[in-house]
């Protein structure tokens, strides 16, 4: 145990606080204590389940969705093939995704130096789904107060059937979501008519099970505690913010000094007697879903999803103070100071995400939808055919990328007197053959034991469609 001289207030999950000047014991390893969300209504709230509504329709929804004969969206790991719209990946294109990833990565950097971290509180889907539950929690326990009344009862009917319902709910969820995530890597309609008839792959049982558990235990158990303690955005979002960038913050010097007081007193009132506009009604602490207290000034729990802020609103206008207590701000507005929306790092890295973004459009649009490998048969060095020909042996993988049938003319080049035994190669939309062809050359035109020749691969419907491989012929040069 280690003794912390507290500042103003020390706040804790229920909304309690130990006055200023008085020393409070805090364990290196404290027991966890649940945090008992309270409800509240309000402008950023309802852009909030806006945000989560779409989120989850679209999770749910685009396994569903099917383009021609199969999903709109399917990672197809045992064909190693991925279908995204209208476009199919393949593992060699493997850079494409890391593109992404990294442009993704920049864009939260961009956002979290713009205005911290929004992405936690709009869009996370470990906040996306938490909201969810604790909404579930709202509409069948009952309301903040209702909820720590029931877990201070002793177990009775009506506690084990709200608690058994709950659970039931969050299980249920639980479930869909690992079926959806498992359906975004096997066909979700097959899926569904396997999972309950014991067809369905082992690995799809496990890992329906694991998204199911996990998601059970992160959104129903655990909560805030993936936020504060497990998430790594957490702890390295403080090196992107300065003193420019959005927060939720509680303005001090409006606020201070604190105090409860008659509703009937007004604000002029309030300010001649000596009062603050914080009436600390512990509002936006209740209403906290990782149970911290704004007033403590900026926090790396703040998820910044601006329950306070509509918490403290609706506080305002019932007193008739002005809104804005707790607000979107930057800490050179509270102090007074004009804010610097175009800075150098923010700047920078919109200069370096625009660059990505076109670079990857331009990579995207220039994207040959045809990939073509040709190798040299290993097994055997060449042969000798029995009109005196030198032949080697190719092996060839087409993999058609377009989502239409092509027939391809094969043709090669580098020795005037090459041939080819098959020329022509049908690839139906989104698939890969391989092929073994026979390349045959004079022997006179062979001057070296290794010439490099070209493979060309043109789509016979589309002109567009062309591209070329060099491998190297082999011969003999003993005459």
């Amino acid at each position: 145990m280690e003794k912390i001289p507290s500042q103003d207030v020390t706040p804790n999950p229920v909304g309690h606080h130990t006055p200023a000047g008085e020393t409070v014991s805090q364990e290196m390893y404290a027991k966890r204590r649940h945090i008992y969300v309270r409800e509240i209504k309000g402008v950023f709230q309802k852009l909030r389940r806006s945000a989560n509504c779409l989120l989850m329709l679209l999770f749910f929804l685009l396994p569903w969705i099917n383009l021609g004969d199969r999903p709109l969206i399917l990672f197809d790991l045992p064909n190693r093939e991925f279908h995204i719209f209208t476009a199919t990946f393949y593992p060699q294109e493997f850079i494409l995704l890391s593109w992404l990833l990294i442009i993704c990565a920049f864009g939260l950097f961009f956002i979290t130096v713009f205005a911290g971290r929004v992405w936690c509180g709009y869009t996370c889907p470990q906040s996306v789904w938490t909201f969810l539950f604790i909404w579930l929690e709202h509409r069948i326990e009952g309301s903040r107060n209702r909820r720590i009344k029931l877990d201070n009862q002793p177990m009775s009917a009506d506690k084990a059937w709200r608690k058994g319902a709950k659970h039931s709910a969050w299980l249920l969820i639980a479930l869909a979501t690992g079926i959806t995530f498992v359906g975004y890597f096997t066909p979700i309609r097959g899926l569904i008519a396997e999972l309950p008839t014991l067809e369905a792959h082992g690995w799809s049982y496990f890992w329906v099970g694991f998204f199911m558990v996990f998601t059970y235990l992160n959104a129903g158990w655990l909560r805030e505690q993936v936020c504060i303690y497990m998430c790594p955005y957490a702890r390295f979002q403080s090196v992107m913010f300065d003193r420019d960038t959005l927060i939720v913050s509680y303005d001090e010097a409006r606020g201070e000094p604190r105090g409860h007081r008659k509703k009937s007193l007004s604000h002029v009132e309030a300010r001649a007697a000596g009062y603050g506009d914080c009436i600390d009604c512990d509002l936006c602490v209740q209403v906290c879903p990782t149970g911290i207290d704004i007033r403590d000034g900026l926090q790396y729990e703040c998820i910044s999803c601006a329950a306070c802020i509509d918490a403290c609103d609706s506080v305002m206008d019932k007193m008739g103070y002005p809104r804005g207590l707790v607000r979107y701000t930057t800490e050179k507005a509270l102090e007074g100071k004009t804010t610097r929306i175009m800075r150098p790092r923010l700047l920078g890295y919109f200069a370096a995400l625009l660059m990505m973004v076109g670079t990857f459009a331009w990579a995207i649009n220039d994207r040959m939808p045809l990939n073509f490998d040709a190798e040299r048969e290993r097994t055997q060095l060449y042969q000798t055919t029995r009109d005196g020909q030198i032949s080697n042996v190719f092996s060839l993988t087409i993999r058609n990328l377009d989502d239409q049938d092509h027939s391809y003319q094969l043709s090669v080049s580098g020795l005037p007197s090459l041939t080819l035994d098959s020329d022509t190669i049908n690839v139906p939309a989104g698939e890969s053959r391989f092929e073994a062809v026979t390349v045959t050359a004079n022997p006179d035109d062979i001057q070296q034991p290794s010439h490099p020749i070209v493979f060309t691969l043109q789509a016979q419907q589309d002109a567009d469609i062309r591209i070329e491989r060099e491998t190297s012929f082999l011969g003999d040069i003993r005459r």
